[in-house]
């Protein structure tokens, strides 16, 4: 269900930010970025945040102190990180291995953690604040490649936020740095994991060999819905535990109720969604997944890769089929664009990108959607000396992209956060929308002005 919004407001105060090396001399050179790196659709910073409870065992110990020094001991092994991208032939991205630093900023809050409420959840009041755009820190060429924040709060916590360049890393990649960081910071000598660029393993054959429809990257019409739609996003997230999931999976056949969690609330908030925005019934619309191909290669890409391994599987059909239909025919097809994807798959990505010059983008417009769950990862679970984090996790949703986020919600119980963007009337569609598919109850959608009564349920 949506979680309700906050107005705490309060005041950060930064020190100027400055760059972290690695602590030690490290290689210089160039290392090219893959051809699944290295697509107009990664280019772009996706934020991440953690926040921490005083921990009486750390007294005396600064967070910011701390958490600098372990991370310019973990550049040294992640050293491309603390380097700048550059353009070769091509337009080909690579990285210049020139040592100069990641951006690093301290700050401290006039506010405690109890005053962020029981469920710490996006949106973060203040967010800007929490991880500041430092002005022409942002770019794809010959800027920092991460920013990271450590900010104190008045009640001896703190919150630790980071922007990555994601054309650098997927989320299993930058959730391996981040526990690199945090394991220099408990006192260990070498990350537990070795990273591994080698980020040749996922360019495309020599000659590219383009074998699949990829309607990811599907080129829409000028008459269909266009960006504009995407303007005065307003952002929720909603909680899904046990009871809201055992309602999901009650509308679904039988033969379908043992589908994955993200098949399940990929499909339910697509379908959702979808009559929110209420596009023209005859209208394409797209669900593109993200889908892990770390285990698609025999054998599996190697456990330390911290390059992007993921392709966007699309399923696709019209705003009326799908909203007509019942919760099973969207779980279907998110089923089936799941199963298409192989190492075969991946390379013809890599084709297709190296085909088109990377020009390809997914289509940002709002009939297009994009779920990534990183339910997987251990961005709860990481540890600089104060425990683990109430809450860790990407830190917002990013235009049409979602993320599914492990998180408790008031009361402690477990489940999956999604947060949202939509505009606002879209948005109040979308709660009354889902709370009537948790009770099984028709929706009433109208197309051009002409009432069609939706099932929710079989």
């Amino acid at each position: 269900m949506p979680t309700p919004s906050t107005s705490l407001v309060f005041t950060v105060r930064r020190r100027e930010p400055e760059l972290v090396a690695p602590a030690k001399p490290t290689p210089h050179g160039y290392k090219l970025l893959s051809d699944i790196d290295d697509q107009a659709s990664y280019r772009f910073q996706i934020p991440l945040i953690q926040f921490y409870r005083y921990n009486p065992s750390m007294h005396g110990r600064d967070p910011a102190k701390v958490i600098r020094e372990a991370l310019a001991k973990a550049l040294v092994f992640y050293y491309p990180f603390s380097g700048r991208l550059k353009e070769g032939a091509n337009g080909k991205l690579m990285v210049d291995c020139s040592g100069e630093g990641v951006l690093f900023i301290e700050a401290d809050a006039d506010v405690s953690l109890e005053e962020f409420g029981d469920a710490l959840q996006p949106p973060f009041p203040s967010f800007d604040e929490l991880i500041y755009d430092v002005p022409g820190s942002e770019g794809m060429l010959n800027c920092p490649l991460l920013l990271i924040q450590v900010t104190r709060l008045k009640c001896g916590g703190f919150v630790f936020g980071l922007r990555l360049n994601h054309v650098m890393s997927d989320g299993q990649g930058i959730d391996q740095f981040v526990s690199a960081v945090a394991e220099m910071a408990r006192g260990a000598v070498t990350p537990s994991i070795p990273p591994i660029w080698e980020r040749h393993l996922l360019d495309a054959p020599d000659p590219p060999q383009f074998t699949f429809k990829h309607h990811e990257y599907d080129q829409v019409p000028e008459n269909t819905i266009i960006t504009s739609a995407l303007d005065n996003l307003v952002e929720r997230s909603f909680f899904f535990g046990p009871s809201e999931v055992s309602a999901l999976r009650r509308l679904l056949p039988p033969h379908l109720r043992q589908c994955s969690m993200f098949e399940l609330l990929t499909a339910c908030l697509w379908r959702c969604r979808t009559i929110a925005i209420n596009p023209p019934p005859d209208e394409e619309v797209r669900m593109l997944l993200t889908a892990n191909t770390r285990f698609k290669f025999n054998p599996p890409l190697p456990s330390g890769y911290y390059g992007n391994a993921f392709v966007l599987p699309t399923a696709k059909t019209t705003a009326k089929k799908l909203c007509q239909n019942p919760l099973g025919y969207a779980v279907d097809l998110v089923k089936q664009a799941k199963a298409s994807v192989s190492k075969e798959y991946v390379k013809s990505v890599a084709s297709l990108m190296v085909m088109s010059g990377k020009r390809l983008h997914f289509p940002h417009v709002v009939g297009t959607y994009i779920i990534s769950d990183v339910t997987k990862f251990g961005f709860g679970e990481v540890d600089y000396g104060w425990g683990k984090p109430v809450f860790g996790g990407v830190a917002k949703a990013v235009g049409v992209i979602s993320f599914l986020i492990s998180a408790k919600d008031k009361n402690g119980e477990v489940g999956t956060l999604v947060p949202i963007c939509l505009p606002t009337v879209a948005m109040e569609r979308l709660v009354k929308e889902l709370d009537n598919m948790l009770k099984g109850q028709p929706t009433e959608c109208k197309w051009q002005g002409k009432s069609v009564y939706i099932l929710s349920a079989m």
